[in-house]
């Protein structure tokens, strides 16, 4: 039993490529950085893979992949649907701007509204990636108002990271703002964490096996025999079971490994003449990256769902 890694690559990597999609396509909008062939191959380049082997990730974790197309007309009702629909939405400003700005020169006018809405659809779908999680009312760990926040800001560090990287090499005067933005994003990115956590600490799981089997005013309940022998899709998904001081040292590399670390080398970056700013900004970028991959196995790997009250858990 563990998180799908499918899952977390998911999560990790979309995030990452809509943060830096979101900040090329501010950049853009408000000229902060000029068209250029190299540049938008490289940036936007970037973003849309890390975007697309996102999504394609996330394909590996259904049972019959083939059938993806299926779950965006349940749009009213799903927010797995919306955010299917909005990611393929902010597909067609994305693309356009990506090649505008490394074909063409296009008017001021054309790559404000291009990238005022490439923005807004990266935020949508991340918003809509965290609802999928929020909206579980029986996960304690995913169903509490820290859950968007975390991923607005765990997509932003990541990708204003990676922007500082790739506007650094291309020597743009805007990674020296980019890379203040990136220490800012960081700082951000811990304090959300580190609330979350507090908060999983602080506030009990609403459920328990007395809650969930109504014979709490009796006494304390315990397991006798669990509901059946086999594994099935929740014992596997929701059923890891991680000790405290595990997940305790895990919480400290994530934060020291994909924040800290990176906002140190963000600031030797900004210190320092090429090549060691090009060479610490792509370490920052790395581990940023590789920080949130921690971060996200833990925010899967800590959540229990209810039914695991059926097998032995005692709260969730």
């Amino acid at each position: 039993m563990h998180p799908a890694p499918s899952v977390i690559v998911f999560t990790v990597a979309s995030g990452a490529g809509y943060g830096l999609l979101a900040t090329l396509a501010l950049l853009a909008a408000f000229g902060a950085i000029a068209p250029s062939l190299w540049l938008g191959l490289v940036g936007f380049g970037l973003a849309l893979a890390l975007i697309s082997a996102g999504l394609l990730a996330s394909t590996l974790h259904l049972g019959h992949p083939e059938r993806a197309w299926r779950a965006f007309s349940q749009w009213r009702s799903s927010w797995l649907s919306r955010e299917g629909v909005a990611a393929v939405a902010t597909y067609l400003p994305a693309g356009l701007l990506a090649l505008l700005f490394s074909v063409f020169a296009p008017g001021r006018g054309t790559l404000v509204l291009l990238g005022l809405l490439t923005a807004a659809g990266a935020v949508v779908t991340v918003v809509c990636t965290a609802m999928i999680y929020r909206s579980l009312k029986p996960i304690h760990a995913w169903c509490n108002h820290w859950t968007v926040p975390g991923y607005l800001a765990l997509g932003a560090a990541t990708g204003l990271t990676l922007a500082f990287a790739v506007l650094g090499a291309f020597g743009e005067r805007a990674a020296g703002p980019v890379g203040i933005a990136a220490i800012l994003g960081l700082a951000a990115a811990w304090w959300v964490k580190r609330s979350y956590w507090a908060f999983l600490e602080v506030v009990p799981a609403a459920s328990t096996p007395e809650t969930a089997t109504g014979l709490g005013r009796i006494g304390k309940v315990r397991l006798l025999d669990p509901p059946h022998t086999g594994e099935n899709f929740l014992t596997k998904e929701m059923g890891f079971r991680i000790a405290r001081k595990h997940a305790g040292r895990l919480r400290v590399i994530a934060v020291i490994g994909g924040i800290v670390l990176p906002a140190a080398f963000v600031v030797i970056a900004l210190a320092t003449a090429q090549p060691i700013n090009s060479l610490a900004a792509a370490l920052a970028a790395v581990l940023a990256f590789a920080g949130a991959l921690v971060e996200r196995w833990l925010f899967f790997a800590e959540a229990r769902h209810t039914t695991m009250l059926y097998y032995g858990a005692t709260s969730a």
